[in-house]
């Protein structure tokens, strides 16, 4: 039997088909655009979503040659969508989906701060409050498109709005509840109906059944499968965020295994019995184990995005030599690099360019150049960006050990990043854990298939994803870069501290 998984991201859609073994048979993309009309907003319409979806998934069934009888299921993660898509009665899109990189909801987060107490949403929640998390963006969109606010039927989540599309059916997994934050109970698994009171938001805008992560949710209905290609009655799984799915694609099920999922942004996080909550990161419930364990991470909210960044302003040159070479820009960038020292020569950067989510949750954070000279060229550039990626996860993995969370010594990582065995030993360098890559480097894809396993009986235990994952070597970090990196880790914290007010006020 066969299995796909599906995973809606951020800047792309990836689809895998692969065996019960959890080989990877073939795989499918598609790029688009975040919509960003204003500084520090961030939104896309679903559309999107659903086209990359149906494409990839039909690439895969068509490329792979299998026979659709032999396709069990499909799983289906995706971005965190911040508040979800407003949709009315007929399931039509109100609004653009507010994703997790908006930071428009900055009147709204500061209106909880004020008005509820921290140890009160933190006591039910598990989480705190940011403009990252969905219940201040749909308090944005209750202040400021009323017109939009009093049509809504639901908020539907990325990767639940494509099910829809799929099934006819509208559900959400605890995952993707959870991150929602303030009107999630994270004891009981269920919305609170004190938090949306005290929130002003209606309880029945959220979905009314939310399930496991490996829970069949419905079939292909016969419509979709024209533009899915799947046969009418595959069954669906309900999936879950990327960031805990990708986690499950690297083999993390127990206390002490931790994972970094480093693409456009990081998603560094473990699993645990959640006895240990962490107050600076994001909690809630895990992938497999749903009602038992909680995944605790932390997000910057750009890494890879940096790299992009600089390609886009900076390296026309390279893009045009990678396209002739049928290589990749982001490698001729590694090879100028590795001439650099650890440190850049004095360079840090804050990596804060669309504000920062964990464990500093501010939305006017700003990019930070710190310690040019004359001296300095475009490559020292980019190795200090790829060194304040690298400071900003160890700042994430440092709150989560504060809060006493137990971590091995060695970090799974997994996504685009990962692909850059630079950056990779740069990560072991500054956080001093040993860094393992995933082979596979599919991802969430990867988890969402082993859940379509799950979930349709091919695959009998959790436990079973420790043979499905295959690692490359350990990258260890060296004592004496890391003996660099400590210094300029602790100007790189402090030159934050002596500028937030200054972000701020521009």
């Amino acid at each position: 039997m066969y299995l796909i998984g599906c995973d809606i991201g951020t800047q792309n859609t990836k689809s895998v088909l692969v065996d019960e073994n959890g080989v990877v048979i073939c795989e499918a993309t598609r790029e688009y655009e975040v919509n960003t009309p204003r500084p520090n907003w961030a939104e896309q319409w679903p559309d999107i979503w659903v086209k990359a979806a149906f494409e990839t998934i039909k690439e895969v069934v068509e490329k792979s040659n299998v026979a659709k009888k032999e396709i069990a299921g499909v799983a289906v993660s995706g971005l965190y969508g911040g508040a979800g898509i407003p949709v009315d009665r007929d399931v039509k899109p109100l609004y653009p989906c507010l994703i997790w990189m908006d930071r428009r909801a900055v009147k709204e987060t500061e209106w909880v701060k004020k008005n509820i107490p921290r140890e009160e949403i933190f006591s039910i929640t598990g989480n705190y409050v940011d403009s990252y998390f969905g219940f201040p963006k749909m308090m944005w969109i209750k202040n400021n498109v009323p017109e939009v606010w009093k049509k809504i039927y639901k908020f539907i989540s990325p990767k639940d709005y494509v099910i829809y599309q799929i099934t006819g059916r509208i559900v959400i997994d605890y995952s993707s509840a959870g991150n929602l934050g303030g009107v999630f109970d994270l004891k009981n698994l269920t919305w609170s109906k004190h938090m949306c009171e005290i929130l002003g938001i209606p309880i029945e805008y959220l979905p009314e059944k939310i399930v496991k992560s490996s829970d069949v949710v419905g079939s292909v209905t016969k419509e979709a499968s024209q533009y899915c290609g799947l046969l009418e009655g595959t069954p669906v799984v309900a999936g879950g965020i990327d960031a805990p799915v990708a986690q499950l694609s690297a083999g993390a099920l127990n206390e002490g295994e931790h994972v970094a999922m480093v693409g456009t942004s990081t998603c560094w996080g473990t699993v645990h019995d959640g006895s240990k909550l962490a107050p600076q990161l994001v909690n809630y419930p895990y992938v497999v184990y749903d009602t038992e364990r909680i995944y605790t991470f932390g997000g910057s909210a750009t890494t890879g995005a940096l790299a992009r960044w600089f390609k886009e302003q900076f390296g026309e040159s390279e893009t045009a030599v990678a396209e002739r070479m049928n290589t990749s820009p982001y490698q001729l960038f590694d090879k100028e690099v590795e001439k650099i020292a650890p440190g850049s020569d004095g360079i840090i950067v804050l990596p804060y360019f669309m504000g920062e989510r964990s464990p500093i949750w501010d939305p006017f954070a700003k990019g930070v150049f710190f310690g040019l000279s004359l001296y300095h060229s475009r490559s020292h550039i980019y190795r200090a960006l790829m060194e304040g990626g690298a400071y900003a996860l160890r700042h994430n993995m440092e709150e989560g050990i504060k809060a006493g969370l137990k971590l091995n010594d060695e970090c799974w990582i997994v996504g685009g990043v990962a692909k850059s065995n630079l950056w990779v030993k740069i990560f072991a360098d500054v956080t001093g854990f040993k860094m393992r890559q995933v082979a596979s480097l599919v991802e969430a894809p990867f988890g969402d298939a082993f859940l379509a396993g799950l979930g349709t009986g091919v695959i009998d235990r959790p436990e079973a994803i420790k043979n499905w994952v295959k690692y490359r070597e350990s990258i260890s970090p060296d004592k004496s870069n890391k003996q660099v990196y400590d210094k300029y880790y602790q100007i790189f914290r402090k030159l934050y501290e002596n500028t937030a007010d200054l972000m701020k006020s521009l």
